[in-house]
Order: structure tokens, then sequence, then C-alpha cells
């Protein structure tokens, strides 16, 4: 399984990228809003990634955040909801808004995707509805800019050892604050364990 990939960007187009790793070239699909926040090709990137494998198939899907890779795993668990029609969703809503239209059972706004009609967007809605508080919300997890860095695995480590993904993230966030912005993920993750404990 590939869960990350860290490399130059080669090249991008309206759905998907391809990340030179080591002389590599991987193609992944990602949101339309994490191919504009991960810069210019020849740029260095760390993405997030999830592997679907099909009879037929195997596909990378590339994320900016754990908050958006949180949602595709949730959105791609309803039936229905394919890869491509997940990363159309999280084209057109950003984890936060998501979490909100999915918290509202507002299934008007999650129907806005391109491929998603009336009855998938209820079945959304209502399917996930239990669910939303294992994504991460707000903090690290929700800016595909700011999990570019080491707090975004910071999160993930933490949800990785048992902690609510809100409480990692609070937990991270208070950490970076305390630690700056260059701080690296052993530091991070070390004080945050001592953050959420308390």
């Amino acid at each position: 399984m590939i869960a990350r990939l860290t490399g130059t960007l080669a090249e991008t187009a309206a759905d998907h990228a391809v990340i030179d790793v080591n002389g590599v070239g991987y193609l992944v699909l990602a949101s339309s809003r994490t191919l504009s926040a991960i810069g210019a090709v020849g740029s260095q990137v760390m993405l997030l990634t999830e592997m679907q494998v099909r009879e037929d198939s195997m596909t990378l899907f590339a994320f900016g955040s754990a908050g958006e890779r949180d949602w595709f795993r949730l959105l791609t668990g309803v039936q229905g909801v394919g890869g491509k029609v997940a990363l159309s969703i999280l084209s057109t809503l950003d984890p936060d808004e998501l979490s909100q239209s999915v918290a509202r059972q507002d299934k008007a706004m999650v129907a806005r995707a391109n491929g998603v009609g009336p009855k998938l967007a209820e079945r959304i809605v209502r399917e996930l509805k239990d669910k939303v508080g294992a994504v991460a919300l707000g903090g690290a997890g929700a800016s595909p800019v700011a999990a570019a860095g080491a707090a975004a695995d910071a999160v993930s480590a933490l949800t990785g050892l048992g902690f609510k993904s809100h409480e990692a993230g609070a937990a991270v966030a208070a950490a970076e604050a305390e630690l700056g912005p260059n701080a690296t993920l052993d530091a991070l993750v070390r004080l945050a364990l001592k953050k959420a404990a308390k």
C-alpha cells in the first residue's frame, strides 16, 4: 500500500498530476482543490495517497490533507460512490463544508458536485451522518496548503494511536503554535501527545 508520495511535481492536468519520485513517475488522481494547492511544475510536493485495486486497474488517489483523505474513504464506503465521484464531491466542497452538509442533512449542497444526483446525495448524507465525528475537522487536517508539512502526518499519527480526529487536530495545532511552522514530525508528535494526554 502506498500511503504518501514525496517528490517533484512533473505535470498537472484537470484531474491528475504526475509526481516524480526518484525517477519513477506516479500518476495520481486528485480533487481540483488539491491540484490548485500543490504548486508549480518542478516544485517539491508531499501528498497523502489512497490506492484502489480493482480486477482491471490500480488507481492512486492523492490528497493535500488528512481531512480530505478521510472524507474520501468515508465517501467511497457509500454504495454508488466511486473514487472519481468522491473526488468530484471534494472538488466542490472542502472537508468543513462537507461535514456541515452531512450534519445538517443538506443533500442539495452535496448534489452540487458533478455526477451526484439527488438520490445519491440523499444516501450520502443519510449514511454518513453518524460517521462525521471520525473525520479530521479544522486544524491541520482541513487545509490542503497547511497540511503539506509535518502537521498532517502528526494528526494521522495521533488518530492512528486512537485519539479522536478533533482531539488530534487540536493537539497538533497547539504543538505547532508552540514549536513553530518548521517543527519536525517527531517533535510535533511528541509535544502533541503530551498536550492530548492532559
